[in-house]
C-alpha cells in the first residue's frame, strides 16, 4: 500500500491557502475551509449527510465515504437524499444506507451538504435554522452555509472527502476507497474532462492501492444499465441534431413513458452528442411532466457551460452544467441554442475544420 504521507488527496486547497478557492471570500478565513469542517466534525456527535437532488456518482460515493468516516470516529451519521440512489450506484458498499426523504427531521449538530450551491439544490425541506456545512468543488459554488469549504481545483468532491478523512485520522478502508473511486471516475467523465491531471491519476492509484477495484466499479457504472435506458437512448439519438460546433438532442415526456425510463436513465445521454467529431458543445433537453425542460450541457473544455447554466439558474463545471427552463420544449430549445451560438461565436475556429452540413431542425 502506498505510504500515507504520499496520498494525493492532500492536493486539494483547504480554502485558506493560495489558489482559486480564494475566489469565494466567505469560504476563507477563521472557521472556514478544511479547518472549519474539521472543527465541526470533531465537536459534533450526530450529523446528517446530504447532497444535491438527483445524486450522481460523486454525490453518492462521497456521502457513503463520509458516513463511513464518521462511523470510525464513533459518531452518528444519517445519509439522506431527496431522490433515490440511481441503479448503477446501488452496488456501492452500504448504498442502502442512503435514505430517501423529502424533509430532514430530527436533531443534528450539523448538516453536511455536498455539491450544493444553496439549500434549495438539495430539494430537502427542514434545513432552515440548522448549522450547515457546505463542501463543494463546482465553479458555481457559493458560500451560503455556516462553514464553507469550496475548492475549485478538486477534480471531485470525493477527493475532498478523502482528504478530510486523512486529516481527521480515519483510515481509508477498501469500502471507502471503492466509494471515493466511483466518485472520481464519474465526475471526471472517466478521466476525459478538462482538469483531469496528474493529481487525478495519482488519486486513482492511491484508491486502488487501498482496495478499490477499478474494473469492477466500471462494470457496475457503465455495463449494468437497465433496458429502459437503452430504449431511451435510442429515442434521443433519433433526435440528434448538429450545427457546426454545436449538437443537441432531446427526449419528450412521452418518450419517457413509452420506454418506461426513470429520471436517472437520462444520465450520460448528452455525452453521445458531445462525442460527435468537431462538436465543441452539446445539450440534452428533457421534457418534464409539467412541461418544463431540464437541460444537461457539455463542452470539450473550450466553452464554460457552467457559466451558461448559472445565467439560467443552474450551475456546474467548466465542461458540465445543468439548469431547468420553462417550456414548451421548442421554446426552451430556441433559448438555449441562441445562448450557446452566441458563446461559440467568441471561440476560435474549430480545430477539426469539419465541413459537415448542419441539421438545424430544432424539435421534430
Amino acid at each position: 500500500m502506498v505510504a500515507r504521507q504520499n496520498i494525493p488527496l492532500q492536493h486539494a486547497n483547504d480554502g485558506g491557502d493560495s489558489g482559486r478557492s480564494q475566489a469565494v471570500p466567505a469560504a476563507t478565513g477563521p472557521g472556514q475551509g478544511l479547518s472549519g469542517v474539521l472543527d465541526v466534525v470533531r465537536r459534533g456527535q450526530r450529523f446528517a449527510i446530504c447532497s444535491h437532488a438527483r445524486p450522481d456518482g460523486d454525490a453518492v460515493g462521497s456521502m457513503l465515504a463520509f458516513g463511513m468516516m464518521l462511523d470510525q470516529l464513533g459518531k452518528q451519521a444519517d445519509l439522506v437524499s431527496a431522490d433515490p440512489v440511481p441503479l448503477i450506484y446501488r452496488g456501492l458498499p452500504c448504498a442502502s444506507r442512503i435514505r430517501q426523504a423529502t424533509r430532514l427531521d430530527g436533531n443534528y449538530d450539523a448538516v453536511i451538504l455536498l455539491e450544493c450551491d444553496g439549500i434549495q439544490r438539495s430539494r430537502l425541506a427542514g434545513l432552515e435554522g440548522r448549522v450547515l456545512v457546505n463542501i463543494d468543488h463546482h465553479t458555481t459554488g457559493r458560500a451560503f452555509a455556516d462553514v464553507n469549504w469550496i475548492d475549485f481545483e478538486a477534480c471531485a468532491v470525493a477527493q475532498m472527502i478523502g482528504r478530510l478523512a486523512m486529516a481527521v485520522g480515519a483510515e481509508v478502508t477498501p469500502q471507502m476507497a471503492t466509494c471515493l473511486y466511483a466518485g472520481l471516475l464519474t465526475d471526471t467523465g472517466s478521466f476525459c474532462y478538462e482538469g483531469t491531471d496528474a493529481h487525478a491519476f495519482e488519486l486513482a492509484r492511491e484508491l486502488v492501492g487501498r482496495g478499490a477495484d477499478p474494473a469492477g466499479i466500471a462494470r457496475e457504472v457503465y455495463f449494468s444499465n437497465p433496458l429502459s435506458k437503452m430504449l431511451l437512448l435510442g429515442a434521443a439519438l433519433s433526435n440528434l441534431r448538429r450545427e457546426g460546433r454545436l449538437a443537441w438532442l432531446w427526449v419528450t415526456h412521452d418518450d419517457m413513458i413509452r420506454t418506461g425510463a426513470a429520471e436517472e436513465d437520462c444520465e450520460g445521454i448528452v455525452n453521445y452528442a458531445i462525442g460527435v467529431g468537431g462538436v465543441e458543445a452539446a445539450v440534452l433537453l428533457r421534457e418534464l411532466p409539467d412541461r418544463r425542460v431540464r437541460l444537461s450541457l457539455r463542452s470539450k473544455g473550450h466553452l464554460d457551460v457552467a457559466r451558461i447554466a448559472a445565467r439560467l439558474g443552474g450551475g456546474g463545471h467548466l465542461h458540465a452544467g445543468g439548469c431547468t427552463l420553462q417550456g414548451p420544449l421548442r421554446e426552451a430549445t430556441e433559448t438555449i441554442l441562441a445562448t450557446m451560438r452566441q458563446e461559440l461565436m467568441t471561440m476560435v475556429p474549430s480545430r477539426s475544420g469539419t465541413s459537415e452540413e448542419p441539421n438545424r431542425n430544432l424539435v421534430g
